[in-house]
């Protein structure tokens, strides 16, 4: 129960819409279902499976709709596939594991709980509800499950650390007896372990072993035993000598050459690098330096002079594994900055002092976090020096890594992935392009790396892409991508001084598959919801072409296109363009009767703005429509109170056209 749970990895590509819905439903009923709660964590798994009831009206209505999806809602159904499975792993270990040692561990487990709620709250993030057809009662659900796991605290028991606080009482009046004994039991084992890497390990493995049973030995004695503590101080003594000839032996076998390349240099120092960073200009420096640098007061880059939109240094991985090959190489010791083997251990002394739960938490997470590091790194130092067909399953690989998982998302970026994946999207190689484009569409869902790719300058690659990219998928996750980056509203202002990122966005909207046409759509919404940028989607040309796809039942696509021309509606330039068609009118009336329930509130959002601003001549066309009134008066009783209220006003407003036109003034 001490393990953190590892992310889990779903198959490559996205699964298909109907199995990924399944296997929503199923393990979100499995999760509800659970029963006889364990008393340990009882509070946060209680809270975690009511989330969890509410997830599952969302994916029922979903499956009820059997309408396509667009690839962001896809993301983000996967995203929350992953956490409820973790969710259902987590629940099995507190049921199923030590009752005594989940006391000990109570605060670790709800922190585990607490991350999950994060992790589902980052994925609704990303989940276009407006878009989606979906109940009031369902959209309501969410949006309160997405506010409240936005602001949710961590939750841990009183009673169970009061429980936990007895229970280490009585464990302390026991510990004096058991421990000597214990580390007499952890000494043999090492010692067997010696024996056993006799072999196969080499001198230096047997080495560090017996340099463990030393520190042990001294670790137990300093701690439990009174006498003979001037034998014990020479041996540990011993052992510090011999890691310190070890290291002056390795030192002095070694000399530093004159010839270090300029690429391994740093631009400040002019010195070998050992830890290079990326700043925000995208060049590479030494840690220290640039370090020095910006805590001076600097906030430009000292080499391109470029000011720096933010002071975060990521650790350039690529260069890294290139400088330690070129040192291995050349006999070059390459030491980090930070660093000998006496500070090493001295904070390693420190450290040993940290209350148990902290301990933990470290080393539950360490192992998996940097087998991510390595793999990262690895990957990026392979897009930033490989082949072609190298880059292209690199790219492939990265994009996988980045599908599930916030961690793994941070860690590719902070490896230095965004510069070489945005440069990558100039490739003329399709898969390479399209692995590219898709990578940094699944980075993009935390929403710190939002910001990190819109200052990588890829806006107007991605935007290339999404107008000739090499295939039809890198062009719709291009459009998903600037979906996902207009999450965040300065990013919206960004993306609208681009006049070909609409364009282009309504050329995938007439030439992009269902999907693609979907994704097109949500982004253009996402974009006019500042209003400085529905200009400029009505000059694109969006319009006339949203009104034709509502008459094509085959693009699939009429809740979403009503919904953008009703948010279009709410400008000059974009009510005068609704205003032009003799149509749109009648397929808004049509809705009413026959359409979801988000058709129907964008319909008389619509036919409400289009009566205000064209007056009596448009509320009498209204009128000659037979179906109009009954379909609004229908409305007005059952529908969302949002609904209601505009289906009375616009009633109101035929009502007294109606009177007008009877009485004249005179």
């Amino acid at each position: 129960m001490d393990v953190a749970l590892p992310p889990i990895m779903i198959s490559s590509g996205l699964m298909p819409t109907g199995s990924l819905i399944k296997s929503l439903i199923q393990i979100s009923n499995e999760v509800s279902s659970v029963e006889k709660l364990p008393f340990l964590q009882f509070r946060n798994i209680s809270a975690m499976i009511r989330r969890i009831k509410f997830l599952s009206s969302l994916f029922e209505d979903i499956r009820e709709t059997n309408s396509p999806l667009p690839p962001s809602s896809l993301l983000c159904l996967t995203e929350l596939f992953s956490v409820i499975q973790r969710v259902k792993l987590l629940i099995q270990r507190c049921k199923g594991g030590s009752s005594l040692w989940g006391l000990i561990q109570t605060e670790f487990l709800s922190n585990q709980f607490h991350a999950l709620v994060k992790e589902m709250s980052g994925a609704l993030d990303i989940l276009p509800l407006s878009l989606l057809n979906l109940s009031t009662d369902t959209r309501e659900q969410v949006e309160l499950l997405h506010t409240q796991a936005k602001r949710v605290d961590l939750l841990v028991d009183p009673q169970e650390l009061q429980r936990r606080e007895e229970l280490l009482q009585i464990m302390a009046s026991n510990n004096q007896k058991n421990s000597r004994d214990k580390g007499i039991q952890e000494i043999l084992k090492l010692e067997a372990e010696a024996e056993k890497q006799a072999g196969t390990g080499g001198l230096i493995v047997v080495s560090n072993i017996n340099n463990l049973i030393s520190l042990v030995t001294y670790s137990k004695s300093v701690i439990f035993i009174d006498g003979h503590k001037e034998e014990i101080k020479e041996n540990f003594e011993h052992l510090s000598a011999s890691m310190d000839r070890n290291q002056d032996v390795s030192s002095s076998s070694q000399s530093r050459p004159s010839n270090i390349p300029d690429e391994f240099r740093c631009p400040i120092s002019l010195d070998l690098m050992k830890d290079p960073v990326i700043v925000a200009s995208g060049h590479t420096y030494d840690r220290n330096s640039i370090a020095r640098w910006i805590n001076s007061g600097h906030h430009t880059c000292p080499r391109s002079g470029q000011r720096l939109i933010h002071t975060a240094l990521m650790p350039n991985y690529a260069l890294k594994s290139l400088l330690h090959q070129w040192c291995q190489d050349n006999n070059v010791p390459l030491r980090e900055n930070s660093t000998s083997s006496s500070s090493r251990f001295e904070r390693s002394s420190s450290k040993s002092k940290l209350s148990g739960k902290d301990t933990d938490r470290v080393s539950a997470t360490k192992a998996a976090m940097d087998a991510v590091k390595m793999t990262a790194g690895f990957l990026v130092g392979k897009l930033a020096v490989g082949s072609t067909e190298i880059q292209r399953q690199a790219a492939y690989e990265l994009r996988l890594l980045a599908k599930t998982g916030m961690d793994n998302r941070r860690i590719i970026v902070e490896a230095g992935a965004i510069p070489f994946l945005v440069t990558l999207l100039s490739s003329t190689d399709p898969r390479i392009q399209e692995n590219a484009v898709t990578a940094l569409l699944n980075l993009s869902i935390l929403d710190n790396n939002k910001i990190l790719i819109m200052a990588a300058g890829s806006i107007d690659s991605i935007i290339n892409v999404l107008e000739s990219g090499k295939t039809m998928e890198a062009r719709e996750n291009a459009a998903a991508t600037i979906f996902s980056l207009s999450i965040i509203n300065d990013c919206k202002v960004t993306i609208g001084t681009r006049p070909r990122a609409f364009s282009a966005l309504v050329g995938l909207l007439r030439e992009g598959t269902a999907s693609g046409k979907k994704d097109a759509a949500s982004a253009l919404f996402n974009l006019s919801l500042n209003n400085a940028n529905k200009a400029s989607v009505v000059v694109a040309g969006a319009v006339p072409l949203l009104i034709e796809l509502l008459m094509d039942d085959k693009a699939g696509i009429t809740d979403d296109a009503m919904a953008l021309l009703a948010l279009l509606s709410g400008c000059s330039e974009g009510m005068e363009e609704i205003k032009e068609s003799r149509i749109l009118m009648p397929i808004a009336i049509d809705l009413l009767r026959f359409g979801s329930t988000k058709g129907k509130e964008n319909s008389i959002t619509l036919l409400l703005g289009l009566c205000k601003d064209g007056g009596e001549e448009v509320a009498r066309r209204l009128l000659m429509n037979p179906r109009s009134i009954p379909s609004l008066q229908s409305l007005s009783a059952d529908c969302s109170l949002k609904a209601r209220r505009k289906a009375d006003a616009l009633l109101r407003l035929l009502n007294r056209c109606c009177s007008q036109s009877h009485n004249p003034a005179g």
